[in-house]
């Protein structure tokens, strides 16, 4: 019996390179995988064009358009993108934001209102500051190169909210700079930081601010997971526990790799002293696949869906994604 092809879009991460250079090979599958450096080119092309039959996609918006029911799409629990977010809240140092709440009032850039970055910084900032987000102008626009508005991707929530677009041509980094907008939040640094007197982060320290977070939450903020097209799991279930293990030995083989002390594997000087603070602090394995040990973030997700007017209720995390049974023995 011959193997399913399936062609599968995600970013060039170490935790799937096993799958993209044949180290791992899902049972039952031949899988093509598909490096693209930009997530939301991944999105946009399955959205609109279903360029694959699995692709990394945008948690936020699937959760949306999943729950509202107009999403021909099925989410596997593997996330291939997490970033800690507290890093990406950019202040212009003259407006005199010292602590969060100082960007009430405020006219705060965001490349995309409904991203998933923004989403969970908003979220941090209401749940965490007690931030009042209706009392801030959202200004949205390119962060370093000018963007239309996406009419077609584009989701708005459900709510009263200042939300405004940036002038054509313009981006959020020059606004920022040159005291246009008083900060900005997003997925993306400025190329003015580090570079413009003018900008800096509201948490210089965000590295220590980031671990105190997960230390009291144990939540490691999800980007992307990873969703199939609806037919193609329809007509063959089984490719969801496939590809979950197949993914999690992928992501296993890249730590492993980057444990050999022979050598340095990537470009980072004290990577040996980042996997002892790994091993501390999340136990080895920074990365966790499945719902059960990503439950507390998921709902957390749902909560701020709900709480920034994506969604009128929460959904079931249960309902959202593909049921993966595994044996242990």
């Amino acid at each position: 019996m011959q193997n399913l092809p399936l062609t599968v879009a995600c970013g060039p991460y170490d935790r799937t390179e096993a799958l993209w250079n044949g180290a791992v090979q899902p049972e039952g599958i031949d899988l093509r995988y598909l490096a693209i450096q930009s997530p939301p080119e991944i999105f946009a092309r399955m959205i609109h064009q279903k360029s694959f039959d699995l692709s990394e996609m945008s948690v936020s918006h699937y959760m949306i358009s999943r729950a509202k029911g107009d999403f021909p799409f099925v989410a596997l629990p593997i996330f291939p993108s997490r970033v800690f977010r507290h890093g990406f809240i950019f202040v212009n140092t003259d407006a005199g934001i010292r602590t969060p709440k100082d960007l009430e009032g405020r006219r705060v850039g965001v490349p995309e209102y409904r991203q998933t970055a923004a989403l969970w910084i908003r979220g941090i900032l209401q749940h965490e500051y007690g931030v009042a987000l209706e009392r801030i102008t959202w200004m949205e626009g390119g962060v370093n190169t000018p963007r239309q508005p996406d009419v077609v991707m584009d989701l708005r929530p459900e709510t009263k909210l200042d939300l405004q677009y940036i002038p054509e041509g313009r981006t959020l980094n020059d606004m920022l700079a040159k005291d246009e907008i008083d900060a900005m939040i997003g997925a993306r640094q400025p190329f003015n930081l580090g570079k413009h007197p003018k900008v800096a982060r509201l948490f210089p320290n965000y590295r220590e601010v980031e671990a105190d977070y997960y230390r009291k939450t144990g939540i490691f903020p999800i980007m992307h997971t990873l969703v199939m097209q609806e037919p193609v799991y329809r007509a063959n279930p089984w490719i969801a526990e496939s590809l979950f293990k197949a993914f999690e030995e992928s992501k296993h083989w890249a730590i492993q790799q980057m444990r050999f002390s022979g050598a340095i594997r990537y470009t980072l000087p004290w990577l040996f002293a980042d996997l002892e603070e790994i091993d501390g602090l999340f136990g080895g394995d920074p990365w966790p696949y499945g719902l059960e040990a990503n439950r507390k973030t998921l709902e957390m997700m749902t909560q701020f869906l709900v709480d920034q007017g994506f969604l009128r209720e929460r959904p079931r995390i249960d309902d959202l994604f593909a049921p993966i049974v595994l044996s242990n023995e």
